[in-house]
């Protein structure tokens, strides 16, 4: 057995020991393996509800608020502030928790980027496109045309470029970290910790578990095959190399394709 220990902060020296759990990132595997002082993971699956509680109930709260006070008459500030106050819970509390109850984003989560994590990321944005495109022929013979919240928010900002410039800021940058960050960092290592402790198969449960979070998190029924299809892929990247950095590029180059769509729309128009 192995005994890792060292100073957390809080005047106590909390073990590390036996080998690490298994979906555990890669980047928390191999700081225990060289001998690092690492605290013992107190978070779980309690902090995946309060980052999506938090992602869900503070946008509520403040786009009512500015709605009641008609300052966004022509929808760009909805569509802002709906796309970066999710981020709150996405991102901002699971690098929080991770930061006061365990070793912080970087090792508990797999918030790491190598060169192979590249090429993963360009396969598993083509994987995320390609399958999504066939998900989404299938859903529209069924259900019918549709689009995404944010596609009929921007389009009732008439097209503004500067709303479609900070749209494909939010899209390309902000939501691939963020949400990576919360579906494939914390919610994917909570489900792993809890499942492998309770003698189930950690990582299956964890990829599907976190893809279909994901896919309901984002309240647009129509479209929880496709979110869940593109969340499968992503959660299997994280599976696959045990970081985050490859679903992030993922997810970066799937959002792409709709970003660059709205980008040449607005300047041709």
């Amino acid at each position: 057995m192995t005994d890792l220990s060292g100073p957390d902060g809080l005047g106590h020296r909390p073990a590390v020991t036996g080998a690490p759990y298994p979906g555990a990132p890669v980047t928390y595997v191999e700081a225990l393996a060289a001998g690092r002082a690492l605290r013992v993971p107190r978070w779980g699956l309690a902090d995946v509800l309060i980052a999506l509680l938090i992602a869900l109930v503070v946008p509520t709260l403040v786009l009512g608020a500015v709605l009641s006070a008609g300052v966004a008459r022509n929808g760009a500030l909805v569509l802002l502030l709906s796309l970066t106050l999710p981020w709150l819970g996405f991102g901002l509390w699971p690098i929080v928790t991770t930061r006061f109850q365990g070793n912080g984003p970087t090792l508990d989560l797999g918030l790491s980027l190598r060169r192979s994590d590249i090429l993963w990321g360009i396969g598993g944005g083509v994987a995320c496109f390609v399958l999504g495109t066939l998900v989404a022929v299938a859903t529209e013979r069924i259900f019918g045309s549709f689009d995404s919240a944010a596609g009929d928010a921007l389009a009732s900002t008439e097209g503004s470029r500067w709303v479609v410039w900070a749209f494909a800021v939010c899209a390309l940058i902000g939501a691939p970290l963020f949400e990576e960050l919360c579906f494939r960092g914390l919610a994917f290592a909570a489900i792993a910790k809890t499942t492998s402790a309770r003698g189930l198969p950690a990582v299956p449960w964890a990829t599907i578990g976190s893809a279909l979070l994901f896919a309901l998190v984002h309240l647009e029924p129509v479209r929880i095959p496709l979110l869940f299809t593109i969340g499968l892929v992503l959660s299997l990247l994280r599976a696959r190399t045990g970081r985050i950095g490859a679903s992030v590029i993922a997810h970066a180059l799937n959002n792409l394709v709709a970003v660059a769509g709205m980008l040449i729309a607005t300047h041709l128009g």
